[in-house]
């Protein structure tokens, strides 16, 4: 019986420890969603982005074929104030960067590409002094 009692207590602990450490955990598909409604004016969906640096990761990056001709919108959401310190910026093929959302110190929330070469560009997630490295971004574009 008090072997019993004993691996209760012991499985309710470890249980606890469990939800506790699902309340911290980064909910990006929720950010990347709310961002989906905020691109600018006449630009269409294409793609959502999950930015969670949980885990000591330096940076998030992901890549998408740009069409020349076509201009770019990468927009971020975090949460608390504006982007938390999220930044991203924009590579091309040849891995120059090409666009930033940090500019002379200010994070701003999007970004926009007008794209003059067809090409694999490298969209990188950095956080420079993110207090919760989460987020989400979307991408849009315009003819």
């Amino acid at each position: 019986m008090k072997r019993i009692i004993l691996s209760l207590f012991i499985f309710l602990l470890i249980g606890l420890g469990s939800v506790n450490k699902l309340v911290g955990q980064c909910n990006s598909d929720n950010f990347s969603n709310a961002c989906i409604p905020k691109l600018a004016g006449g630009f269409n969906f294409l793609k959502s982005y999950k930015i969670d640096g949980e885990g000591g990761k330096e940076k998030v990056e992901y890549s998408y074929v740009f069409t020349k001709g076509t201009q770019y919108m990468i927009n971020l959401c975090a949460d608390g104030q504006a982007t938390d310190g999220i930044v991203v910026s924009l590579f091309d093929s040849g891995r120059n960067k090409v666009a930033t959302s940090k500019i002379n110190g200010q994070f701003i929330s999007a970004i926009a590409y007008p794209c003059n070469a067809t090409g694999i560009y490298y969209i990188q997630y950095t956080f420079d002094g993110s207090t919760a490295k989460c987020g989400g971004s979307a991408l849009g574009f315009k003819r």
